[in-house]
């Protein structure tokens, strides 16, 4: 596939919802129901990350299962990384960041990557390389909405999904700017909600996080 066709396809999972989960999960059992109520939320494009032995799982369970959802992988960090999610039945992935080895993998899989960047340099790196939707990672610490209301002049080609220290309160300010098409926000899917079993909470979170457009 062509990196053409699979910027088409991140685009199109991007636009789904404003607010994409970022979900760290130690439980594969959670998957599911957890899922379940985000899309029942309006929340489908899910981003299961690579933090825990049980995310793998988590991902196959909801590709499997979930009516609904488009789950994707994060945190990946090399090529061994994308296969796995990709026979994990993603259909996503994102990454903090960069490295050639990375990019090459990239090139080589049918899995559609959403890089990470946090300069300018990276940005035109990504765009060298044929990206036009990128992660701006982590988003806040790199300058919040501010470096990206900067970059939209000179970098009107690229848009950004930031992620990193954005909760429901700040994510406007984001998502007013003509080159964010979506949030990346972990506060959809809190520990102590996944650890108890608050799917119907994760729904609320998710409908409120729907409603930001």
């Amino acid at each position: 596939m062509s990196i053409e066709n699979k910027q088409k396809q991140v685009e199109s999972t991007l636009r789904l919802a404003p607010v994409v989960p970022v979900v760290i999960i130690d439980d594969a059992r959670h998957a599911v129901p957890m899922a379940r109520a985000l899309v029942a939320g309006g929340i489908p494009a899910i981003e299961v990350t690579l933090r825990t032995p049980a995310a793998l799982d988590a991902i196959k369970a909801i590709a499997e299962e979930v009516e609904g959802a488009v789950v994707g992988v994060g945190t990946v960090l090399s090529a061994k990384d994308l296969r796995a999610a990709h026979k994990a039945g993603a259909k996503f992935a994102v990454s903090p960041g960069i490295s050639p080895g990375l990019l090459d993998a990239a090139d080589d899989s049918e899995l559609p990557l959403l890089p990470g960047a946090a300069t300018a340099s990276e940005v035109m790196t990504l765009l060298e390389r044929g990206y036009r939707f990128l992660k701006l990672f982590p988003a806040v610490p790199a300058g919040g909405h501010k470096l990206l209301g900067a970059w939209a002049s000179p970098l009107p080609q690229v848009k950004f999904c930031p992620t990193g220290g954005i909760s429901l309160s700040s994510a406007p300010d984001f998502l007013s700017l003509p080159n964010v098409v979506c949030v990346g926000g972990s506060w959809l899917t809190p520990a102590d909600k996944l650890q108890s079993g608050d799917w119907a909470g994760i729904e609320l979170l998710a409908r409120e996080a729907a409603a930001l457009r």
